[in-house]
C-alpha cells in the first residue's frame, strides 16, 4: 500500500475547496464587520454588544470576530472608544458600503422590493466579480437617466 503524504500549506482536491470556502467566509465576515463599524461610528463609540446586535449573533461569537479581525489588521480595540477600523479597515468598509449600495440599487431599479432587495444584497454582495459590478453600475446609471435600459441587456 502506498502511503500519502500532504505537504504542509498545500491542499489539494476537495481539501483545497473547502479552504477556499473557509477563506471566503473569514473574508466574508471581515466585510460584514467593517461595513458594520463603519455605520455604527457614526452614531458614536462603537461596542460589541452593539455588533451582536446589529449582525444577529452572540456576544462571544462578536469577541471571537474582533479578535480574529485585530490579528489581521482591521480594527483595534480601545477600552475607552470601543471599537475602531484601521486605515486598511476603513478601505474594506467603505469599499463593501459601495458594493452594497450598488447592488441594492440595481436590485430595486429591477423591480425587487426595498424589503426584498434588503435581504438578498447579504446573499449577492460577497459573491459578485468586480466585472458584474461595473456592468451592474452601468445599467444603474443608464437606467438612472431615462435611458432605454433594455439596450443595456
Amino acid at each position: 500500500m502506498v502511503e500519502r503524504t500532504r505537504t504542509p500549506g498545500r491542499t489539494t482536491g476537495t481539501a483545497s475547496r473547502f479552504e477556499r470556502v473557509r477563506q471566503d467566509h473569514a473574508r466574508e465576515m471581515a466585510e460584514d464587520y467593517a461595513e458594520l463599524v463603519l455605520d455604527l461610528e457614526e452614531r458614536g463609540a462603537v461596542r460589541p454588544s452593539d455588533l451582536a446586535r446589529g449582525l444577529g449573533v452572540s456576544h462571544v461569537t462578536v469577541l471571537r470576530a474582533l479578535d480574529r479581525l485585530g490579528r489581521n489588521g482591521t480594527i483595534i480595540r480601545d477600552e475607552n472608544e470601543g471599537v475602531l477600523l484601521t486605515p486598511v479597515g476603513r478601505a474594506l468598509g467603505e469599499a463593501c458600503r459601495a458594493r452594497h449600495r450598488l447592488v441594492v440599487s440595481f436590485l430595486e431599479k429591477l423591480g425587487v422590493p426595498p424589503e426584498v432587495a434588503a435581504v438578498d444584497v447579504e446573499g449577492i454582495e460577497h459573491h459578485i466579480s468586480p466585472v458584474t459590478l461595473e456592468l451592474m453600475a452601468d445599467w444603474v446609471e443608464k437606467a438612472g437617466r431615462g435611458s432605454d435600459i433594455a439596450d443595456s441587456t
